[in-house]
């Protein structure tokens, strides 16, 4: 006689719901705690999920330290941006950007500390923050994104200070100069824009399109990322990822990379970018590729270096984007786990 088989027992709608958003899960941005043991990731529904990294590395660690500690809802759309003060946590959304004490974060029912909004040209302006950007000496935030402008924030007073405007079409990055107060802009007009912060207005344009060794009209004119170091700029998007000596505006490797890339970095002598693909590379700054470490999602959109001296044991590369997997690499040779939503 044969035996029954048991029918399967359908999932609740809850779970059906959540294994349909983790199917179709964009993870925009991270961000590492001021003690590097943690980790944020928020995600095209709003979400911000924490993750513990110590836990995660363990010698012990089973496959529920590769969860979230703690989930919440901190947006109402997506969580475009997110950067790391000593204390607190600041999310970037549709219009607002909100903060979060990190020792409440870790709480379950954590609440946002507070919320700003840009002064917009218009009150039906709702335009997304793509990125944010800490200048320390000020002690302020920079807001970049939808409508175009560069905002300053006195992170003190929760004001804003002024609007920084140059750009024709909206804003992907930001980057800090440390030995000057200068911001790099790039947006979707294909142009990084130079910004002297002492006297508020715009120094150097650099079209990089218009130049025929980085240009690539088929993949537009778009700047989707860059990063500096002293006087040199990396950035990249339609056009080809391209090293740039700023003094003289000048670019002096084109890195030999097909793909648009949506986020680049220094990292000690190398050059690590992430975009279309699934790969990280790792590129010399001759323009030869030393590595490409393939990852989990289809496409990356964001890295991030725990590189904070109070957790040595915690120090690792992370990648995400098109997937609910936070790719986590310990040394830059292969992808050692991944957490996941």
């Amino acid at each position: 006689m044969e035996r029954a088989v048991p029918l399967a027992v359908p999932l609740g709608q809850a779970e059906v719901f959540q294994a349909l958003q983790r199917l179709h899960m964009t993870i925009f941005s991270q961000s590492v705690s001021p003690c590097g043991k943690f980790l944020a990731a928020g995600n095209n529904y709003g979400q911000i999920a924490i993750f513990s990294l110590s836990a995660a590395l363990s010698s012990e660690a089973k496959e529920e330290s590769k969860k979230p500690v703690v989930t919440f809802q901190a947006h109402d759309g997506p969580v475009y941006s997110m950067i790391s003060t000593d204390r607190h946590l600041l999310s970037a959304g549709d219009g607002e950007v909100k903060a979060w004490l990190w020792v409440e974060v870790l709480k379950k029912g954590c609440k946002e500390l507070w919320h700003r909004q840009p002064p917009y040209r218009t009150s039906l302006e709702v335009p997304e923050i793509n990125a944010l950007l800490l200048v320390p000496k000020e002690n302020s935030l920079i807001l970049a994104g939808g409508d175009c402008q560069l905002h300053t924030m006195d992170l003190e007073t929760g004001t804003f200070t002024r609007a920084l405007r140059g750009h024709t079409d909206y804003i992907h990055c930001l980057a800090l100069r440390e030995r000057s107060p200068e911001v790099l802009s790039g947006g979707e007009d294909g142009a990084v824009r130079l910004w002297d912060l002492r006297v508020a207005k715009e120094v150097q344009t650099i079209e990089v399109y218009k130049h025929e060794e980085c240009s690539r009209p088929h993949n537009g004119r778009w700047i989707g990322c860059l990063a500096t170091d002293s006087d040199w700029m990396v950035c990249g998007g339609g056009p080809a990822l391209t090293l740039w000596h700023l003094r003289s505006s000048t670019p002096t490797t084109i890195f030999p990379m097909r793909a648009p890339q949506k986020h680049v970095t220094f990292y000690q002598d190398l050059i690590l970018s992430a975009g279309q693909g699934r790969c990280v590379n790792q590129w010399q700054l001759s323009g030869e590729l030393k590595a490409q470490v393939p990852g989990s999602s289809p496409g990356l959109l964001s890295l991030s270096l725990n590189q904070q001296p109070a957790a040595p044991e915690c120090k690792v590369l992370t990648a995400a984007g098109n997937s609910c997997r936070v790719d986590v690499f310990t040394n830059l040779g292969y992808r050692a786990f991944s957490l996941s939503f």
